[in-house]
């Protein structure tokens, strides 16, 4: 907001969202700060690209009024969005009960040492599409669908390594059931041998006494 001893301007700058081919409007609230009527004007460094609605008018005391900018199409951009054109908002204390009927040139000349309030305001330039924003995880080449592919493939080497682990496992436990059965299958065999070796020492022993 621009406070003056007159009137409180806001915005600071005249910003027009730009694309070619199209018209665009920005707009300007003007606040009497006063108890006084007041007449404003408003003038433009390129008046053809430009209109203004109303480009003069009054403002009541302590009241607000609203003043459209309307930029006509562009058939090209300026270099880097920059923009040279100027606007200048003069007003001064009128007469009770003056309409925009009455406001003439020369109410806002500076002679006889009248006080004319002058505001000088710039044109901005704004994309009409400004770019999308950048997907999170999309930084460095990285997709969205990148990293569920890098996932797949994670996921898919621990689903190798656990099965390789698993039939590692497998193998193990068969070699040991395997050693479980031959040890079982020895002790077996050693205790049949020593029973038929008692039974047979018994019988050779009777047979020594009856001889």
């Amino acid at each position: 907001m621009i406070n003056g001893d007159i009137l409180s301007i806001q915005p600071t700058e005249l910003k027009f969202p730009f694309e070619l081919k199209k018209q665009s409007s920005c707009s300007l609230q003007l606040i009497n700060k006063t108890e006084q009527y007041v007449a404003f004007k408003v003038k433009t460094t390129n008046p053809k690209k430009y209109s203004v609605r109303p480009n003069t008018g009054i403002v009541l005391p302590g009241s607000a009024c609203n003043v459209t900018v309307t930029m006509q199409a562009q058939k090209e951009a300026p270099l880097d969005f920059q923009c040279k054109d100027k606007f200048l908002l003069q007003s001064v204390v009128a007469n009770h009960s003056t309409t925009t009927k009455d406001i003439t040139p020369d109410m806002f000349s500076k002679e006889d040492g009248k006080v004319v309030e002058e505001v000088k305001l710039r044109v901005v330039y704004i994309p009409a599409n400004p770019p999308s924003p950048v997907p999170e995880g999309s930084e460095e080449g990285n997709s969205p669908r990148a990293s569920l592919l890098d996932n797949g493939n994670q996921n898919s080497l621990f689903d190798a390594v656990s099965r390789s682990v698993d039939e590692s496992s497998e193998k193990k436990s068969e070699e040991l059931l395997r050693k479980e059965i031959s040890k079982s299958h020895a002790s077996g065999f050693s205790f049949v041998f020593v029973v038929v070796i008692g039974i047979l020492g018994i019988l050779f022993g009777f047979l020594v006494k009856v001889s």
